[in-house]
């Protein structure tokens, strides 16, 4: 049992039961009342603004309205205390059996415990990392990679019905350099010493590995080609190659899409052309000229006469080109059809993870998502802020193989997965962070990841003791566990469903990872009371209260594993 949803429900239905016998009477529909920990635990258990939400509709003042639902609020089963404080605030306290009978339910819900249905089935598209394929995947990509498919999995165990998706940049100069550069390394591998890599092409050494494949399928047949034959060929090649590499590092992180959306294919397919066709009809499409930016990327401004979308009926801040002057599409009118085809695959929300140099795309992108949903807010965009690298307090700018940045694959080598994901994670995503090897790899209690991972270590080892063999847990008196310390740590571990809906509706995988730390501190210190008190020790000489305390450690193991489930985080049972 949620035991927040619970009494929302239960105040809900007071509400309507005063509302049926004429006590109050509403001008408008009822709204379903919501409860959470009040800010001061002094106050309580739960807290709930229900009658300060209702006391426009209830024309009464929220402390009067207040007054009437608490007379029913305190007769609720395991209610010890209800209050009224400040405007009309109402403050519960809870006998201790409500909190206690949670430990039974987070046993018997298993990996099921935090799992709702506040998405009831909603289709959602989270697109994430959507790296260029001109080389492999580079620690700034790492951020926004977990922080998107750890979205994507909290979104799933909140009832929605998800899809993963990476949109593959293979259309336009970026691909064209990128076929370029692998062949002048196909050159290089074939003997030819006067190839050198131009300006303006890729230098990394990745690109050797491309172009030895390449002569492996081709040979040198390559070379009797004209630019013509050979540019389309190698584009489809490189493309090809990079693209094994992403999916490789992505694998590694424990990242597993079900969509990979090609930009080209789009193109080929008429996307484009149907998407302005659909703007057109609307009447979105015209001829204009527009002023020349004063900052920012000027590249796809021009002074003449360009097609344009009228962004600016949907709240951005300039109208935006689609077309180029050579009659050619722009990103952005590629971005428009992607957008569309999200959505006629049913998609009913879209969440793009970007970095934080996008920032300036984010209006026109709303605006052209608004301008097919009729102005539905069905486009979130998260923009995930910049990684430094560092080391042992030195910063890491670069990797022998990449030549320029440091790869995905280098940190997953330096760090593994489970640290590089929970670390990832135990900041916004709209803060910079720093990430030093050095110190995400220690052993001690200042490396989250390490102390979240102990716990559970320390959880399971309990349960792995002899005696506890011998103890039968049907046996347990959950009552006995009245320690100040115990009662916080049940809090914790029953307050889980709650803090995984308010992270669902937020967009938020990061609160997990805040739950898990507070978790752990609460069950290593009542684990160091132990140790300190034998009265406070798990396994005790009372078999009841022994069972009642291997019940608390099991039901913390638990929900440790559900967090770390969510984050894509391995729970590790010994260290």
């Amino acid at each position: 049992m949620n035991i927040f949803t619970h009494f929302s429900q239960q105040i809900t239905m007071i509400t309507d039961h005063l509302v049926q016998n004429g006590t109050i009477t509403l001008s408008g529909e009822s709204r379903p009342a919501a409860c959470e920990p009040p800010r001061d635990p002094s106050h309580g258990d739960l807290s709930t603004n229900y009658a300060m939400v209702m006391a426009k509709l209830a024309g009464m003042p929220p402390r009067d309205l207040a007054a009437l639902l608490v007379k029913d609020i305190a007769a609720l089963d395991g209610v010890a205390e209800v209050s009224i404080a400040g405007p009309g605030f109402i403050n519960l306290t809870l006998e201790p059996h409500m909190w206690q009978g949670r430990i039974d339910d987070i046993l018997s819900a298993g990996s099921k415990w935090g799992v709702n249905n506040l998405g009831n089935g909603e289709k959602i598209n989270v697109e994430y990392v959507s790296a260029n394929p001109t080389g492999p995947l580079h620690a700034a990509h790492a951020r926004g990679a977990i922080i998107g498919d750890s979205l994507a999995n909290l979104l799933n165990i909140c009832g929605y019905n998800v899809t993963r998706e990476y949109y593959i940049n293979d259309a336009g100069k970026q691909v064209e350099m990128l076929a370029r550069s692998v062949f002048t390394r196909y050159k290089q591998a074939l003997g030819d010493t006067s190839a050198e890599v131009m300006e303006g092409q890729y230098p990394g050494e990745y690109l050797k590995d491309t172009a030895a494949k390449l002569v492996e399928t081709h040979g040198d047949a390559l070379l009797n080609m004209d630019e013509t034959e050979w540019l389309p060929l190698i584009r489809l090649f490189a493309i090809d190659d990079m693209m094994l590499s992403i999916k490789s590092d992505l694998e590694r992180l424990n990242i597993h899409m079900d969509r990979f959306s090609s930009e080209q294919q789009l193109v080929t397919d008429g996307a484009v052309d149907a998407a302005m066709n659909t703007l057109t009809d609307k009447g979105l499409i015209y001829q204009g000229v527009l002023e020349k930016p004063k900052a920012g990327n000027a590249e796809e401004w021009e002074p003449r006469e360009q097609m344009l979308f009228r962004s600016t009926d949907f709240g951005d801040d300039v109208d935006r080109a689609v077309k180029k002057s050579d009659g050619s599409w722009t990103y952005f009118a590629s971005d428009i059809a992607y957008h569309l085809d999200k959505l006629n695959r049913g998609s009913d929300t879209l969440i793009n993870i970007w970095g934080a140099d996008h920032g300036g795309y984010v209006k026109r992108m709303k605006s052209a998502v608004s301008a097919f949903t009729g102005n539905k807010d069905s486009l979130n965009i998260q923009l995930v802020q910049l990684v430094k690298l560092m080391d042992g307090g030195q910063q890491v700018k670069m990797s022998k193989r990449a030549g320029t940045f440091v790869t995905l694959s280098d940190v997953l080598d330096a760090v593994g997965r489970d640290i590089l994901r929970f670390i990832m994670l135990t900041r916004r995503a709209d803060q910079t962070m720093d990430f030093d090897y050095a110190e995400v790899t220690t052993q001690s209690r200042e490396n989250p990841v390490f102390y979240v991972q102990y716990a559970h270590a320390r959880a399971s080892s309990v349960m792995r003791k002899d005696e506890v063999a011998q103890i039968n847990m049907a046996d347990a008196d959950l009552g006995l566990l009245t320690d100040s310390n115990e009662m916080a740590l049940i809090r914790q571990l029953a307050s889980f469903p709650r803090l995984v809906e308010a992270a669902g509706q937020a967009f938020e995988p990061h609160r997990i990872a805040f739950y898990l730390m507070d978790l752990a501190a609460s069950f290593h210190g009542l684990w160091n009371k132990g140790r300190d008190d034998a009265s406070l020790r798990f396994i005790t000489d009372d078999p009841k209260l022994t069972a009642a305390r291997l019940k608390l450690v099991d039901a913390t193991a638990v929900v440790i594993r559900n967090g770390f489930a969510i984050l894509g985080v391995e729970a590790i049972k010994e260290m």
